[in-house]
């Protein structure tokens, strides 16, 4: 019986889960001496690397003693909540993380419902036990409290507890321990995470979980034996979630390491492995024995809430910075994301325009932040929630938020929620001038909320939701109640023009910036849309001024990224993204047609 667990590692973002899962690899001696290693080595994508979050599950394994541990590090945003879920059903036993000082937060309720639900016994880390204001034994309390809110049995709520600062790289069992190293959390993860069950006599069952694509095998299924032995080239059956059955041959089989991935000739029940050699292969789809073939139930992947549709670039700008242009290279890549990403959906619309969905803007911002630096060009526009019908009601997602603000500004944060439809259910002094509030609101009330909740907190503010359920549409909701600044005039912004502009509004833009017609150069300080012109130059002439010239004084411009943009614009705007550039514009970009259009709404 060969010794092996099977662990995920679960938490709200930044609790400190990669790095965690850097110091198990590093203290089990899976690296060799020689090989330089990065810091939160498991986060291989440039965004994630430059961000600082996880955004893809990923699995590894360690040699401890003479048990192999399986481990896989799980994305902390609700807008990847999908990753967890799958990567829940394919372990033994969890790793729950959580602050000494931030404690329960509500992505750790997210998932931690999740694995109680699966049964899972947690083994809870209180991380972060170095920081000066941790309290671990308050935070054991809630998590205590948390377990009975989500009906945990005896045996979860006898959870044991390992403290540990995974940045130092030390772990211990009570906090008066020396701190020396990692053992402490070896031990018992071998000690309270079950062996995996199944038998390798039974017939072959395997169950696929996350996606990957090679140019040279195709798509990759990283999966779990259940059951069985698979071997490479042997000839298995594919059972798919809608009941189809594909008979084929298994091409590559890939086995984890620490950080390399090796091809192995055969695996055995408990193991997670890659394998090769299905086109068609999809998340939550088994392998069976085609002499006697069982599948397992097909996973439950959460519907997307949001949706954004991407379109060509057609400003007169366009072209300038990008290489891929065309709706044809558009929809490709699209297609190859749908390929591996199973929490996403797209659709084409007509006239170069494609609907794509997910679960939240965070998702939907990374994929079009992966295109541009491919060298795509495209237009975003304003996201929309999915509403849906249930025997003649319309539902719409609503969202669980936590907000963590300075106790003077916990006034102009409540009021402005409340124009937004949302109902607070809990507030609580956290202490150290803090009060975490809690609320439930429609999905479509955070919209562009992020940038205003900033602006009233003086960026003090932290905000965290995740998705509750699909409730009756409540109606109307507040969104941005300032105008825009349009510019009349295709060209280049000069400093004279802005420097008189300024006093209308906040600008987007700085000097030498081109411009065109229809292109938002700020936000207007007053309700309406304004037409402005940025490039009309001082007047100059032969004779000596009568007054004096005004030295310039710019006031430095608001610089939108991706995700300020797209929630900052209205219904009749766009985000036009090129590699080099984000800069908002009007749908219509012919001033005649956009006042036409006003009246005609009227």
């Amino acid at each position: 019986m060969r010794n092996l667990r099977n662990i995920a590692v679960i938490a709200h973002v930044d609790h400190g889960k990669t790095t965690l899962v850097d110091e198990l690899l590093k203290q089990s001696g899976t690296f060799s001496a020689h090989q330089a290693v990065d810091e939160r080595v498991m986060d291989s994508n440039a965004i994630e690397k430059e961000r600082g979050i996880t955004i893809l599950a990923k699995n590894t394994a360690i040699h401890y003693k003479d048990a192999k541990i399986n481990i896989i590090d799980t994305p902390g945003h609700a807008d990847f909540g999908g990753e967890v879920e799958r990567v829940l059903k394919m372990v033994d036993g969890v790793l729950l993380l959580v602050d000494a000082q931030e404690g329960v937060m509500p992505q750790t309720k997210f998932v931690v419902k999740k694995a109680l639900s699966l049964g899972l016994r947690p083994i809870v880390v209180i991380n972060k036990i170095d920081k000066p204001a941790a309290d671990p034994d308050r935070v054991i309390n809630e998590i205590f409290d948390l377990f009975v809110a989500l009906d945990a049995n005896d045996a979860q709520l006898e959870f044991p507890v390992v403290y540990a600062a995974a940045i130092n790289g030390y772990a211990k069992h009570h906090m008066d321990d020396p701190s020396e190293n990692m053992i402490p959390l070896f031990e018992a993860i071998l000690e309270h995470v079950p062996a995996p069950t199944g038998s390798i006599d039974n017939p072959l069952q395997l169950q696929v979980f996350t996606l990957d694509y090679d140019n040279y095998v195709g798509k990759i299924g990283i999966a779990r034996i259940f059951n069985g032995t698979v071997k490479k080239n042997q000839t298995v059956m594919l059972a798919k979630a809608d009941g189809e059955r594909v008979s084929g041959r298994i091409s590559k089989l890939i086995g984890f390491l620490g950080l390399v991935r090796t091809d192995i000739e055969e695996a055995h029940s408990g193991d997670i492995i890659a394998i090769a050699g299905f086109e068609t292969l999809d998340v939550g789809d088994s392998i069976v024995d085609p002499n006697n073939p069982m599948p397992l139930d097909p996973l439950h992947i959460e519907e997307p809430t949001l949706t954004v549709v991407f379109g060509v670039n057609d400003s007169p700008l366009a072209g300038l910075e990008g290489k891929h242009v065309t709706s044809n290279k558009l929809s490709e890549r699209l297609e190859a994301e749908m390929k591996t990403n199973i929490a996403m959906r797209y659709e084409s619309i007509g006239e170069g325009r494609f609907k794509v969905s997910g679960r939240g803007e965070l998702q939907i911002t990374i994929l079009a932040e992966n295109m541009r630096r491919e060298g795509f060009e495209m237009t975003l526009g304003r996201p929309e929630v999915i509403i849906k019908e249930e025997e003649g009601v319309k539902m719409e997602p609503y969202e669980h938020l936590v907000v963590d603000v300075p106790d003077e500004f916990t006034g102009a944060v409540i009021e402005k929620l409340g124009k937004r439809k949302a109902e607070m259910t809990a507030m609580n002094p956290t202490g150290d001038g803090q009060t975490r509030i809690e609320f439930e609101i429609p999905a479509r009330g955070l919209i562009g909320f992020r940038s205003q909740f900033l602006t009233d907190t003086k960026g003090e503010g932290i905000m965290n939701h995740s998705f509750l359920e699909f409730r009756p549409y409540i109606g109307g909701v507040e969104h941005r109640t300032n105008g825009a600044l349009v510019s009349m005039e295709n060209g280049e912004a000069l400093g004279y023009s802005l420097f008189n502009l300024q006093e209308r509004g906040i600008l987007f833009c700085g000097p030498q910036t081109k411009v065109y017609t229809g292109m938002i150069i700020g936000e207007h300080s007053r309700p309406n849309d304004l037409d402005v012109n940025p490039i009309k130059g001082k007047q100059l002439s032969n004779v000596r001024s009568s007054g004096a010239d005004d030295a310039i004084k710019l006031v430095p411009p608001r610089l939108l990224n991706l995700e300020r943009a797209l929630e900052w614009i209205e219904e009749d705007e766009l985000v036009e993204v090129t590699p080099k550039s984000i800069r908002v514009r009007k749908r219509y970009l012919d001033p005649t047609v956009r006042k036409r259009l006003a009246r005609n709404a009227k």
